[in-house]
């Protein structure tokens, strides 16, 4: 999220539907103030946004300045009767937090003592 941003969104192009069932989210993040985020896997079709799951959590800091702070979960979510040219988003929000820039997505992997974030869709 970039100096300001509140919100950050990743597209991906779906080619077909999605079933119900468990997601899978790994949201690892540089922290650099509190703050509460919430993932929404969303199908946005035509215009319009359906989340499909929704996942939040609270982040702290580390002492260990922008080495990644882990996090990892599940939620059951509904179909996506998705066909192509459809996308399936990925919207990352940030709240309750008195910085400008509060958490930044780990794109350093590894790197960074983290993960990439990423989504496992369900089977």
């Amino acid at each position: 999220m970039g100096v300001g941003d509140s919100q950050l969104e990743a597209p991906f192009a779906l080619r077909g539907p999605i079933p119900a069932g468990v997601w899978h989210l790994v949201g690892d993040g540089a922290v650099i103030a509190s703050v509460d985020i919430r993932y929404q896997l969303i199908w946005r079709s035509g215009g319009t946004d359906v989340v499909l799951a929704a996942f939040d959590h609270h982040f702290d800091p580390q002492p260990s300045g922008f080495d990644a702070v882990a996090f990892e979960g599940e939620a059951a979510g509904a179909a996506a009767a998705a066909g192509a040219g459809d996308l399936l988003v990925l919207r990352i929000i940030a709240s309750n937090t008195t910085a400008s820039t509060a958490f930044l997505p780990n794109g350093d992997g590894a790197n960074a003592n983290g993960r990439i974030p990423y989504v496992d869709l369900p089977q």
